[in-house]
C-alpha cells in the first residue's frame, strides 16, 4: 500500500521577478509542478496526492482544479514552509506522508520509490533527504544552506518523509538522513540562473 504526497506549492518566487507563481513557472513549456505531478503519479509506493497551495498562488489553486480536478486541494495560511506543512497534517490528519516542493522539474518516479523506502528501512518517524553540496556547486545551483552528516556536507533537497500521527506542531521529530547523489535532486528553481540549468538540463533528457 502507498503512501500520501503532499506537495507544497505555496511560494511566490520573488527571488526570481517573474510574474507567473512559483509552482506555474514553466520549464521548457511546461509549469514546473507538472513535472512533479507526473513522477508522483508514476511512483508506485504513492497512491494520493494532495497539493498545499496559499493566498499568495491562486492561480496555482485554479491550475489544479482546471487540469488536474482528481487531485485534492488545500489552502493553507502562507506561514512558512513548515507552518503550512504543519497544519495540513493536523487538518486532514495524515499518517506517514512525503513532503516535496513543487519546484524539483527533474525529479523521477523511481527516486520517490527509493526515498519511501529508505524512510522505511530506517525505522524513524521521519527522513530528510539530502545530496552533496559539491554536487550541487558542480551544477551551478544556489546553495542557501548546508550541513554536516556522515563527514559530507549536505544540502537538504526539499524532500522529506514524516509520519503526521507523531508530529506535533512545529516540534521536530528523531529523523534519518536519506543521502542520494542525483542530479535530478540537486535542481530546484530559485533564480533565473536555476531556471536556465534545468531548462538545458531537461533538454539533454530529452535527447536520450
Amino acid at each position: 500500500m502507498g503512501i500520501t504526497a503532499l506537495v507544497m506549492a505555496g511560494g511566490k518566487g520573488t527571488r526570481m521577478k517573474l510574474p507567473q507563481e512559483k509552482p506555474l513557472i514553466e520549464v521548457n513549456g511546461k509549469p514546473v509542478i507538472e513535472y512533479v505531478l507526473t513522477a508522483l503519479k508514476n511512483a508506485k509506493k504513492i497512491d494520493r496526492i494532495i497539493v498545499a497551495t496559499t493566498q499568495i498562488t491562486p492561480n496555482t489553486t485554479t491550475y489544479i482544479q482546471h487540469h488536474h480536478p482528481n487531485i485534492e486541494l488545500i489552502q493553507t495560511p502562507g506561514k512558512d514552509y513548515v507552518s503550512d506543512m504543519g497544519y495540513t497534517v493536523q487538518t486532514l490528519k495524515l499518517g506517514v506522508f512525503l513532503a516535496i516542493a513543487a519546484d524539483l522539474p527533474l525529479v523521477k518516479p523511481e527516486i520517490i520509490d527509493t526515498i519511501i523506502e529508505c524512510y522505511h528501512q530506517s525505522k524513524k518517524p521521519a527522513l530528510t533527504v539530502a545530496v552533496p553540496k559539491a554536487t550541487k556547486i558542480a551544477l551551478g545551483m544556489c546553495v542557501d544552506y548546508s550541513f554536516v552528516e556522515q563527514n559530507q556536507e549536505l544540502v537538504p533537497v526539499g524532500i522529506n518523509v514524516i509520519d503526521g500521527s507523531k508530529r506535533y506542531g512545529d516540534e521536530w521529530l528523531d529523523q534519518a538522513i536519506c543521502i542520494l547523489n542525483h542530479q535530478e535532486l540537486t535542481v530546484n528553481i530559485n533564480t533565473t540562473q536555476e531556471l536556465q540549468i534545468a531548462q538545458h538540463l531537461l533538454h539533454l533528457q530529452q535527447q536520450q
